[in-house]
């Protein structure tokens, strides 16, 4: 019962977290379903306008416009009004998560967390540890962040306030010296999830690639039986160049998951959408509020029926 009450208390939150996103889809999809009595090419045109505007992204745009004609054809519909849910049901079938993308979570596991400074990285792992801590999981934290001024005292405040251990070293030590630390650490505290925090310094890519090639040596060598996730921290404000750090952080790290954070400041909540199609890489986490219970496992269903709300609250009894 508490699960099923913090659920619908998410939702309400995710549903006031995407109102700027929902406003800019919305009013274009209203006007597209009400301009139209017959479902014809002008008709597709317009929709597809209208998702590419709300940075769904062309791509993933295209697979939902055939994805929809498709189900339109099958069904026989007529009434462009009877096309909204199939539309939501081609978004969701455009975002679905593996089954086993929070394996991590159920084992002993290190999880590298990456992107460029100012996304929310921090923010990130603080509510990530707070989150775990609270499922009675033994967590660490590495500060493996060194370079960037006040990176580690602010990671330091969050572990302070999630409870959990922080493994750290002077600002400007070497990063892999950090995790290896940590990882003994993890391995002698019998740890369950390892979270370390990285240096976001996208504008140098040698440097980081180098950087994560010496992290990631020392973790296969120290602690090979670990269970291995690389999370990319991305900000939602920054739509579509949110996409495009993505792509060139897949270029350094082989990344197993997305957090979008910030989608409470944005109307490009359709980046969400987007970034999965253009990278095939699952959104995991989704960030909607400064605090720790805003960040939540994505679940594509709650994200598109919160999209399409029209009160905020009546779908709420849905899949969630």
């Amino acid at each position: 019962m508490g699960e099923e009450k913090e659920k619908k208390g998410f939702f309400g939150r995710l549903v006031a977290g995407l109102a700027k996103t929902r406003d800019s889809i919305s009013s274009g999809l209203s006007n597209v379903f009400s301009a139209f009595s017959s479902i014809d090419d002008e008709f597709y045109d317009e929709l597809e306008e209208t998702l590419i505007m709300a940075d769904i992204g062309i791509k993933a745009t295209m697979d939902i416009m055939d994805n929809l004609k498709e189900k339109v054809k099958e069904q026989k519909i007529k009434d462009p009004a009877d096309c909204k849910q199939l539309l939501m049901d081609s978004i969701v079938e455009q975002m679905e998560v593996p089954e086993d993308a929070y394996d991590f979570e159920k084992k002993s596991s290190v999880v590298l967390v990456i992107g460029v400074n100012g996304v929310g990285k921090t923010t990130t792992i603080g509510k990530m540890a707070g989150h775990f801590k609270d499922e009675g999981k033994r967590v660490l934290v590495a500060a493996a962040d060194t370079f960037r001024a006040g990176a580690i005292d602010q990671l330091a405040e969050w572990t302070n306030r999630a409870g959990v251990e922080l493994i750290s070293q002077s600002e400007g030590s070497d990063p892999a010296a950090v995790i290896f630390d940590a990882v003994s650490a993890a391995k002698s505290r019998r740890a369950d999830i390892l979270l370390c925090d990285t240096a976001g310094r996208l504008h140098n890519k040698k440097n980081l690639m180098e950087e994560l090639r010496k992290i990631n040596k020392i973790i296969d060598r120290e602690y090979p039986d670990a269970f291995r996730e690389t999370l990319i921290v991305l900000d939602g404000t920054t739509g579509q160049n949110a996409l495009a750090q993505a792509k060139q952080f897949c270029e350094v790290a082989e990344i197993t998951g997305i957090v979008i954070t910030k989608l409470d400041g944005t109307a490009k909540g359709g980046i969400a959408v987007a970034i999965q199609k253009e990278l095939s890489i699952p959104v995991k986490y989704i960030g909607v509020g400064e605090h720790i219970d805003d960040l939540q496992r994505f679940d594509p269903r709650a994200f598109v029926e919160a999209l399409f709300s029209d009160e905020g609250t009546d779908s709420s009894d849905s899949e969630n």
